[in-house]
């Protein structure tokens, strides 16, 4: 009987460990599916896919005033890689004792003819003002996706003259790339009639705005191309329709500032796409919208089923902060997927990374999340079940 009980034991823990595969950090996924959220603490998330591997940076994750990185072969299983970017590099230009420990932000990386290209924002040294916002876009090379990244030079790629995060850039079918920004809140105080409501109702003297810009960047990522172009901010009005989810982080009293930030850009049928989060990135109601234009610099116009993904607990669910996302692929390129931050019930204040599949069809944009329920696993990995999923782009 003790040998039956004990044989009885073994074979339940092999049928276990071969049904279940974990993941770093403790995940569970199943052989057909996954669930979100990935365990990987990021903010910020961004996905390279190269070959048959993909590769996670993103905003914190253990990183000492630099950049970590995760890959995988499927999307949902992720091996740490370490620190990838390190500040004091040869031609770091960067202040790892300004505010927020430098505050090492929004890490890209892009594969250009066979070397590999870390766009990210920090703080700048060279602050004779002693702003306490003082950030900058820089730019890294590696030969590997796993680094180590080296500054392309000692300074940024260019200064504005105010603060600016969140690069993103955006290669043309024509051969030009596009480099897109957020103007920081900082010191940005703007007049619209939410700012009126807002000193009206005494919740706050003034209200401070990021606006997304977008440029030409020369080919060697060594400066821009003439001069920014504004081409996303927060409404003016009230009676915009986008008024009222984009200024969730006033109306809530959370802070006095409207973002606009966080942007990716993608093309597809000659329509230029572009998504950005608003709201405070720290609250409940940071949420992703986009807008569509004929031209990579537009004028964009907003989409009328804004917000395209926001959070659920209004619904029952328990994601709130769903926010600064990346748009990648399947293996089988099939599936188009949304990479994205948020918080669960379960992970806190831990800005934790989600992945949801969305679809792009006659000029409008749909992500089917935020989920926590066991989701198929992407079209093309090798434990996959086999479908019909149209090609998302």
């Amino acid at each position: 009987m003790k040998k039956s009980l004990l044989l009885f034991f073994i074979v339940s823990i092999i049928v276990l460990h071969n049904s279940v595969a974990q993941t770093t950090q403790g995940s569970v996924t199943t052989k057909n599916s996954f669930s979100n959220p990935l365990p990987i603490q990021f903010g910020d998330p961004y996905i390279l896919h190269t070959k048959d591997m993909y590769y996670m940076y993103g905003t914190g994750g253990g990183a000492d005033k630099g950049f970590s990185a995760y890959s995988s072969k499927d999307m949902v299983n992720w091996k740490p890689e370490g620190q990838v970017y390190f500040h004091n590099n040869k031609n770091g230009w960067s202040d790892p004792k300004a505010s927020w420990g430098g505050a090492y932000w929004a890490p890209e990386v892009y594969e250009v003819r066979g070397k590999f290209y870390l766009f990210y924002s920090a703080q700048w040294k060279v602050n004779p003002t002693k702003e306490l916002e003082n950030f900058r876009i820089g730019v890294a090379v590696s030969d590997k996706p796993t680094g180590p990244f080296v500054d392309l030079a000692s300074k940024p790629v260019f200064d504005p003259g105010y603060p600016v995060i969140d690069a993103n850039v955006f290669f043309d079918t024509n051969g030009k790339a596009y480099l897109y920004f957020s103007r920081c809140c900082y010191k940005h105080p703007v007049k619209s009639e939410v700012a009126d409501l807002a000193k009206k109702n005494g919740w706050y003297n003034e209200i401070e705005e990021s606006w997304v810009y977008g440029v030409e960047i020369k080919p060697d990522f060594s400066g821009i191309v003439g001069q920014p172009v504004l081409v996303l901010r927060p409404p003016v009005r009230l009676s915009d329709k986008q008024a009222e989810w984009e200024s969730r982080s006033v109306t809530a009293r959370e802070v006095n500032r409207r973002w606009t930030e966080g942007s990716v850009t993608f093309k597809k049928d000659n329509l230029y796409y572009i998504m950005y989060s608003a709201n405070h990135f720290g609250g409940q109601n940071y949420a992703i919208g986009y807008a569509t234009a004929t031209s990579p610099l537009g004028p964009f116009k907003k989409a009328a089923n804004n917000p395209v993904l926001q959070k659920n607990t209004d619904k029952g669910g328990s994601v709130t902060g769903t926010g600064h996302n990346s748009v990648t692929y399947s293996p089988d390129g099939k599936e188009m997927f949304c990479v994205y931050h948020a918080r669960t019930a379960k992970t806190g204040d831990e800005r934790v990374v989600c992945i949801d599949r969305m679809q792009v069809k006659n000029g409008i944009i749909t992500i089917s999340g935020p989920t926590t329920t066991p989701q198929k696993l992407p079209s093309g990995t090798p434990t996959a079940t086999a479908g019909s999923q149209s090609k998302g782009e």
